[in-house]
């Protein structure tokens, strides 16, 4: 080859579960093709779509084994140099196939080499229609108003969004365009648009005196150009999201863009609605509630630089966005950052601090209980404390209080001061909230004739009863059956044994006619539509008592709720899972977080049969900081993580004897490493499920680098070992449950 010719090959990652990138020739007239773009390759006697890597100039593969890229389908790549090294990294780290790690980064019509197509109409809010919807200035005109509402909620919009949320919407759209109450753009999918306003819809609070020094800090670190990373440490009800807000403005003003991660769908339309209040920016929103084709058109939005704010949970972390210059990681500690059940098990948080390192951008994590890994993280130097330790405004923190419920008459899981408790929040006008982390009726269907326990016939777990549809059904692998009226061993009675969210929304019903009832679980919330309803009869104090299980601790604002009760705390206490007591404070704390945050002090009443156990006097009394300082000490001692790296090795099988057999091979096949522990194989806290039985191989080591030289050395052997076609096998590095 002549020197400065094009390179003839090129290395392209594909869709499948081998862990390597496959080289394809590339024809004089696609020679122009660059690393990021889209290519349609034949593969076997099939034609996939693929991202083309990068380009070589020589290939180890024989000549007659090559096959020519038959398609390029991105004129202009797709992915950045930026995001391709971020995709790199992230196989090598997570020691997963490359294909399934680049496919994350794209939606499915992209991945099937198909796009939203182009042009595309939208339509958007002017700063007259907002006002004019704010000022309720449409009560004689509902239709008007419902356009206006859905462009506020998702701005800016496209054609078929509107045509399936306000039907007969293109003649009311014509006299608002007139009005200048909306505004319509037609951009080219491939093309970015000119920069949004950045006007603010909305004047900004007052900030605090630590809200301020906050700002100033994240300020002061983009000014002088050295990145730095930020902990905000923040109450809840301390204003973490203004602070937020603050710095995006900021960002906005010098024409970048930002990208915010918060953990769960739920939570999305909450702060889109906080942005948009503030911001005229355009913003795209990335998470799987959306079709195929919005999910397709929010990326196009934000990878083509027409969107300035990107928000989106766990996978948005990989969406290209030019510009970028902050990135912001809300509630920080919640595991849903982290992929745990199949696929590619990587975590957004962790990846997000990566991208802001490879990128030169700071990074801010926010969250009122830190992940000990995080505040680790500030010990070490690593992330800059910012705290926020008071509510914002005239809020003051809720009282705590231990019930003990072995003192206290108990009614069906409530104990007397509870009930007391909550009838004189509600007779003084206010809400109460009452969590427990169980949905169903009750979890344990007895019989008290022969002892027979309702059990689930694929996993090694018991059936719950859900009452309302006469059902019983397992939480794990989604097995059904009709609820039996009599026990099918003996024929005698069955009972229902212990307390679900379901069971106590009946009991408080019988006990409190005259308030409304919103319970929060997915039995009853399957989809986000319903949620953001049962979240507007909360707001709108048509709902006065809510239930539910973790939905209600994601950080969702109940300005009228006085008194939250954890109705068992105790599910945590005796775990042999050495993160189950970090989760259970931070569980804790987010929910108390939930009571007092307006001007009504706030209540929280823990339910316990343990009163007296270290971590919930801990709690009490020091507060989650003083939790966190105790715990980090156990863990130092006992050399878990943070002070320890892990990666597990998971398999399962139908044969009970062959996920321990090949986590039995797997481990002969390790090379001895000074500092490197291999532990087990054991079977899994669950051995059978779904049908199939499960096993798991730990592999501990002190140092991060340690871990991974072995890692690199041994996973590319695990494919070779000898194993029944139905025996799957995975890798779990950073693991966050390991019993």
């Amino acid at each position: 080859m002549k020197t400065g010719s094009p390179p003839q090959f090129c290395q392209v990652a594909l869709d499948t579960p081998l862990r390597r990138l496959f080289d394809y020739r590339l024809p004089a007239a696609l020679a122009a093709a660059t690393a990021g773009a889209r290519v349609r390759v034949p593969f076997g006697r099939q034609q996939l779509v693929g991202i083309l890597v990068r380009t070589i100039e020589h290939t180890e593969v024989p000549p007659e084994k090559l096959r020519d890229v038959a398609e390029v389908l991105d004129a202009v790549p797709l992915l950045g140099a930026a995001d391709l090294q971020l995709l790199e990294w992230a196989t090598d780290y997570y020691h997963h196939p490359v294909g399934e790690v680049f496919a994350t980064a794209l939606p499915r019509l992209l991945r099937e080499g198909r796009g939203p197509g182009s042009p595309q109409p939208f339509w958007s809010l002017a700063d007259a229609g907002l006002a004019a919807l704010n000022e309720k200035a449409l009560q004689r005109a509902p239709k008007q108003r419902q356009l206006l509402t859905t462009l506020a909620q998702g701005s800016p919009c496209d054609e078929d969004t509107l045509d399936s949320a306000c039907p007969g919407w293109r003649t009311l759209a014509r006299k608002l365009l007139e009005k200048g109450w909306v505004q319509r753009t037609v951009n080219n999918a491939g093309t970015a648009a000119e920069s949004a306003s950045i006007s603010a819809r909305e004047a900004a609070p007052v900030l605090t005196a630590a809200q301020q020094t906050a700002v100033q800090a994240l300020r002061a670190s983009t000014a002088r150009g050295a990145v730095s990373n930020f902990l905000l440490d923040g109450v809840t009800g301390s204003g973490k999201t203004e602070v937020y807000l603050r710095a995006v403005g900021e960002v906005l003003e010098r024409g970048g863009s930002v990208l915010v991660l918060c953990p769960e769908i739920g939570l999305t339309p909450q702060l889109l609605e906080r942005f948009q209040r503030r911001f005229a920016a355009s913003i795209a929103a990335l998470h799987s509630g959306l079709t195929d084709t919005e999910r397709a058109k929010a990326w196009h939005l934000a990878a083509t630089g027409r969107a300035r704010i990107v928000i989106g949970t766990r996978s948005a972390v990989f969406t290209p966005i030019p510009g970028l210059q902050l990135i912001i990681v809300d509630e920080e500690h919640d595991s849903s950052y982290k992929q745990q059940e199949g696929g590619f098990r990587y975590s957004a948080r962790d990846l997000a601090l990566l991208r802001g390192q490879q990128q030169k951008v700071p990074v801010v994590m926010g969250s009122a209980t830190p992940s000990l890994e995080s505040l680790q993280n500030v010990t070490q130097g690593r992330l800059v404390h910012l705290l926020l330790p008071e509510r914002a405004g005239s809020a003051v923190p809720p009282r705590l209080v231990l019930v003990d419920m072995r003192a206290h008459a108990v009614h069906k899981g409530i104990a007397t001061p509870v009930l007391q408790a909550m009838q004189r929040h509600l007779e003084a006008g206010t809400q109460v909230l009452l969590y427990l982390n169980r949905r169903g009726y009750a979890p344990t269907l007895l019989c008290q004739g022969c002892g027979w326990i309702a059990p689930c016939h694929s996993c090694d777990a018991r059936m719950t009863v859900h009452l309302r549809g006469g059902r019983l059904a397992c939480h794990h692998c989604g097995a059904d059956e009709a609820l039996p009226a009599r026990c099918p061993r003996c024929g005698h009675e069955v009972n229902a044994l212990g307390h679900g969210t379901e069971r106590v929304e009946e009991t408080l019903a019988a006990h409190f006619p005259q308030y409304a009832i919103e319970r929060f679980d997915r039995d009853v919330l399957r989809q986000q539509t319903q949620l953001e309803g049962a979240i507007d009869r909360v707001h709108s104090g048509s709902a006065r008592i809510l239930v539910g299980t973790q939905m209600l601790t994601k950080g969702h604002h109940f300005p009228d709720v006085t008194l939250v009760v954890v109705l068992n705390a105790d599910q945590s206490l005796f775990s042999t899972d050495f993160r189950a007591a970090e989760r259970l404070a931070q569980t804790i704390v987010q929910v108390a977080g939930r009571a007092g945050r307006a001007e009504h002090p706030g209540e929280v009443l823990i339910q316990s049969q343990y009163p007296e156990h270290p971590l919930l006097t801990t709690l009490l009394h020091d507060g989650y900081a003083g939790f966190a300082a105790s715990a980090l000490a156990e863990r130092a001692a006992a050399h878990w993580p943070p002070f320890s790296r892990l990666a597990l090795l998971r398999a399962n099988d139908t044969s009970a004897d062959w996920a321990s057999r090949f986590l039995e091979l797997a481990r002969d096949l390790a090379q001895p490493l000074a500092g490197v522990m291999l532990r087990g194989p054991v079977p899994a806290a669950m051995f059978r499920r779904a049908g199939r039985h499960h096993a798991q191989l730990l592999v501990e080591s002190s140092q991060r680098a340690l871990l991974q030289r072995f890692l690199d050395g041994w996973v590319p052997q695990l494919a070779g070992l000898q194993a029944p076609r139905s025996l799957r096998w995975a890798l779990d590095v950073d693991p966050l449950e390991v019993f």
